[in-house]
């Protein structure tokens, strides 16, 4: 009881201690950052904005749920949706490009995944999230299974997605 108890609190701590590295190397590059969410709904962004001052480095959080949302508000091409499904690679890497032509940010990540407890499938079960990250670098795409109930896929997931970006953003140019 007591270890899970910790290991809650240490993956709710984690998202913070991100942010602020994230803040200062988004800063010390004078950049800002968006967020293309699907299955956290908004997680990554709150993640980011829960830390004060956030309106130095953070642009702002699209929340595009449902495949509308993200053709409508990322231009997501409706027949890359339909050809590859709304989780997948090519969704994800759209999402992301999206996010920063549709902002004045230069970095942005998205998630668009199956977080449960229905939805899933033999190809893409529960658990299953494409992640996108946009630099001035380039798209770079993932996809991460993560176990457990729908809390526990999203936080996991705002958690990669957070961790993976200050990994790319700590990249040489």
């Amino acid at each position: 009881m007591i270890e899970t108890l910790l290991k809650k609190e240490h993956q709710a701590s984690a998202p913070v201690a991100q942010t602020v590295d994230l803040s200062a190397i988004l800063q010390k590059k004078g950049w800002f950052m968006a967020t293309a969410e699907s299955c956290t709904g908004g997680l990554i962004a709150a993640a980011c904005t829960d830390l004060a001052g956030s309106s130095n480095w953070f642009e702002r959080g699209f929340v595009t749920y449902s495949n509308a949302a993200k053709t409508e508000l990322l231009d997501v091409d409706p027949e890359l949706i339909e050809r590859h499904g709304a989780v997948s690679e090519e969704v994800a890497r759209a999402m992301a490009q999206g996010a920063v032509a549709r902002s004045h940010a230069q970095a942005a990540v998205a998630v668009t995944g199956v977080a449960g407890p229905g939805g899933g499938s033999a190809d893409k079960p529960v658990g299953t999230v494409w992640f996108g990250w946009a630099t001035p670098g380039g798209t770079v795409t993932e996809m991460k299974r993560f176990d457990g109930d729908r809390a526990s896929v999203r936080q996991a997931t705002v958690i990669h997605a957070l961790a993976r970006l200050l990994e790319l953003l700590a990249l040489p140019a």
